[in-house]
């Protein structure tokens, strides 16, 4: 049978070469991500030229058009990201970064945060059990953030909670997943087990150096070192066997910018063996804390640099990219939680928020959370959070990024500068999909969606 229509390529693409003399494409409408060999560049190549092809007629072709590198000239890709956009007001999707304390046992140097509060209070808890049972019926998605100040501290909120929500979500046939950002301090292997039962498998702990570089930027609160608790619970881990995704991210400034290398041979010895473990690097900002003006941050230009560089400094070691690099190449991945309409932040006294950065912001606040598991918000301070991005940017609809990040990667940004809030993925694409094609190599895999 003819084919009749015409095919182009898809305005999501992007695309990289490789040491080998091959290629990566990566497409941002689906998250598609394949390698094709030096052999198959030229007909790839060709194939993706504006001026389109005619027929699928090739293994290859057909293969760009399965995974959306090819498009049907017919099809209409501008309203497809439109349609994509309102997908995130799914009601049957909700997301709730909890914070079961507002207290920590460090005092970071670089910190927002003026830690309040202590543990999250009865009324609070019990109307997040009401919320969440009130809810379930019309839930297909649960995912539930841990956050803080330190919520180890509250493990035994995070204990009823997480029994409530995965019990609620069993009886209604919902998808239920979880995650959790720790100083890593009471992080033991007992901790971490019970953090496994309740499905709590994605974690996130930050290491800044080895030794003094760590404990010089993140100490206890009543001053202390904290270095060598978190390796040997972290490297404790490792014993454990089933599945979880444990990223490890290093924040830099120019304080610690010459240390890093070292600290990634240290991680390289210690994590380069269990797959498990993946790292993340990311500046110093100066997020509104109390030592902001003091802050050594690194300009724009070093950070831009630095991420990727350390990336690959790592990944030539032998460990692993944080799944959280992939995961924000994937639709709406790339999309700040502020600015996903589903999704609040709730304190340890029932406040909602957007943000878990500008706590202290007026137009931050927009609700509370009441025992009985109804909810007072503000929809005039939502819509500053959710409606600022690609619908009103005339960038961000012609970007090639659009259907990862929807111009909404920093809705707080945006709001405090006027300025585009383009993801350090996008900003770098080719080196990222390099850095996901060189970590693949380790495992002797090809990179097929």
């Amino acid at each position: 049978m003819l084919d009749n229509n015409t095919y182009i390529p898809s305005r999501f693409n992007a695309i990289t070469h490789t040491d080998d003399h091959g290629i990566v494409l990566f497409n941002s409408y689906n998250g598609a991500i394949c390698y094709f060999s030096e052999e198959e560049k030229a007909e790839v190549l060709s194939s993706l030229k504006r001026n389109g092809t005619n027929e699928l007629a090739s293994e290859i072709k057909q293969e760009l058009y399965d995974n959306g590198y090819l498009v049907s000239e017919q099809v209409d890709e501008k309203r497809r990201a439109q349609f994509l956009h309102q997908s995130m007001h799914r009601t049957d999707f909700m997301h709730l970064v909890l914070m079961p304390t507002e207290a920590c046992n460090f005092r970071c140097s670089y910190c927002y945060e003026t830690f309040p509060r202590g543990k999250m209070n009865r009324e609070t808890i019990l109307g997040l059990h009401a919320l969440v049972k009130e809810k379930a019926a019309r839930l297909s998605n649960l995912n539930i953030s841990w956050f803080g100040g330190e919520p180890l501290l509250a493990l035994d909120v995070i204990e009823e909670l997480s029994t409530s929500f995965i019990n609620i979500a069993k009886e209604n046939k919902i998808q239920y997943s979880s995650d959790l950002v720790t100083n890593g301090y009471f992080l033991t292997k007992e901790v971490f087990q019970k953090l496994l039962s309740w499905e709590i498998r994605q974690l996130m702990v930050t290491i800044d150096g080895i030794g003094e570089v760590h404990d010089r930027r993140r100490y206890l609160a009543g001053g202390g070192k904290t270095f060598s608790k978190i390796i040997e619970n972290l490297t404790g881990l490792k014993d454990i066997s089933g599945d979880f995704d444990m990223t490890i991210r290093v924040n830099f400034d120019e304080s610690n910018l010459h240390e890093t290398s070292k600290l990634i041979e240290f991680l390289k010895v210690h994590f380069a063996d269990d797959k498990r473990f993946g790292v993340i690097f990311r500046p110093v900002g100066r997020w509104g804390g109390a030592n902001d003006d003091e802050l050594p941050v690194c300009s724009q230009i070093t950070s831009n640099k630095k991420i990727w560089e350390f990336t690959n400094e790592a990944v030539t070691n032998g460990l692993e990219i944080s799944s959280m690099i992939s995961g924000s190449l994937m639709p709406t991945g790339s999309v700040c939680y502020a600015a996903k309409p589903n999704s609040l932040v709730v304190g340890s006294n029932g406040q909602l928020y957007k943000c878990t950065i500008a706590l202290n912001e007026e137009m931050n606040r927009v609700g509370q959370i009441h025992e009985d598991g109804s909810v007072t918000l503000d929809f005039d301070k939502i819509a500053i959070w959710t409606t600022s991005g690609e619908e009103t940017d005339s960038v961000c609809q012609s970007c090639f990024y659009r259907p990862a990040c929807q111009g909404n990667h920093c809705p707080l940004y945006r709001m405090r500068t006027g300025e585009r809030p383009c993801p350090y993925e996008k900003r770098s694409i080719k080196k990222v999909l390099n850095l996901i094609w060189k970590n693949s190599l380790k495992e002797e895999i090809t990179l097929y969606k």
